[in-house]
């Protein structure tokens, strides 16, 4: 079996509404954009579909660097695939998504050839698991409460806060949180990369003594030394390797530093689920956990996968809350029974080849 055809179609996604942020100052949704869904068809007709963040650059990259280099490859080695594009990224330095994109295409055609979700091709380990509200930054402490309190009569069992970035402030919101809704209630801290160090020991120092699960993200990551003063001064466990590149290579300098309470994976960021996956059993080798980052169909999948991980990353971003789709009224989130990953269903594209008409504003290159 061979690629025959890499395929990208741009598409339109209106901004979200309300617009919301990650700290005071830095949006978190994102305005107008064009994403992409990129296809991978094999010469038997098997498919594999990926979705994009950045459609313009992803589109770029596939015709000028990566159709070339995939076409003619068997899609069911994806670990040499995933080791060409590391080749290939050392020349173009891609953004870090574009290597997650391929890699989840070819596992969703690995998937669907097998005729099982992708979750449980790559062999389940649960069911079901539970999720956690992950706030965006709201305007006051009192609405910060509201809204937990909206969380958790909609079954969330944990929140996490992404405050404002103002170091006296942040703590003041986290030690309020905490007496508002007692000692059984998981809370975590989102920090949003906001902090230098000694506002992220400040803050970390508050998060302690009100018994926060995590710490994450609370300045660059560019910098595991500064991780490492921050681990020595503060006794909440940090929850690092979120935004910086490199997959498990990373990761793995960040746990051999000491600064590591648990690490971050996703596909996104990653590298796909091979990447993901690298991440989080080199994490259980050290027996750490390995948190997923971020909502989203693969994530569901990769909830699944990983023995090492405790909660399920869904977002709230108004102050009216409602569930995420996927969350039931106890708090969980359950296995996926498309097969494949499964794209969302809101996304439309082309179904055949070199199509004559195509819907949803959508632009084959």
């Amino acid at each position: 079996m061979r690629i025959t055809h890499v395929e990208c179609y741009l598409v339109h996604q209106p901004a979200a509404s309300p617009a919301f942020d990650w700290r005071a100052g830095l949006p978190g949704s994102p305005g107008d954009r064009t994403s992409a869904v990129v296809r991978i068809i094999a010469d038997d007709g098997s498919e594999g579909v990926a979705l994009s963040r950045n459609g313009v650059i992803t589109r770029d990259l596939i015709d000028r660097r990566i159709r070339d280099d995939l076409v003619g490859l068997d899609p069911l080695d994806r670990e040499f695939v995933w080791h060409r594009m590391w080749e290939l990224d050392r020349v173009e330095e891609f953004p870090i998504y574009t290597l997650g994109m391929i890699d989840v295409a070819l596992w969703d055609l690995a998937a669907k050839r097998a005729g099982l979700p992708m979750w449980q091709y790559a062999g389940g380990f649960r069911h079901a698991l539970p999720a956690y509200a992950s706030t965006s930054t709201f305007r006051s402490v009192s609405e910060y409460l509201d809204v937990a309190d909206q969380c958790l009569a909609l079954g969330y069992r944990a929140i996490k806060l992404h405050a404002w970035g103002d170091a006296r402030r942040d703590a003041k919101l986290a030690t309020a949180l905490r007496e508002h809704v007692g000692a059984d209630v998981s809370l975590m801290f989102d920090g949003s990369a906001g902090f230098d160090l000694a506002e992220a020991v400040y803050v970390g120092s508050a998060l302690a003594s009100a018994q926060y699960e995590w710490y994450e993200e609370p300045m660059r990551e560019f910098s595991i030394h500064s991780y490492q003063r921050l681990a020595e001064r503060v006794d909440v466990p940090l929850l690092v390797g979120e935004t910086s590149d490199g997959a498990h290579y990373n990761a793995a300098d960040f746990i051999v530093s000491g600064c590591a309470g648990a690490v971050r994976t996703s596909t996104e960021l990653k590298g796909g689920f091979t990447g993901a996956l690298r991440v989080a059993h080199l994490a259980d080798a050290f027996q750490l956990r390995a948190e997923i980052h971020g909502p989203g169909i693969p994530h569901e999948h990769l909830a699944m996968i990983i023995p090492n991980t405790t909660w399920y990353e869904s977002l709230v971003t108004s102050a009216n809350v409602r569930r995420e789709g996927i969350v039931d009224a106890d708090g969980l989130i359950h296995a996926p029974r498309a097969i494949g990953v499964g794209l969302p269903q809101d996304i439309e594209y082309p179904a055949a080849l070199s199509p004559h008409v195509l819907t949803g504003g959508l632009i084959p290159t």
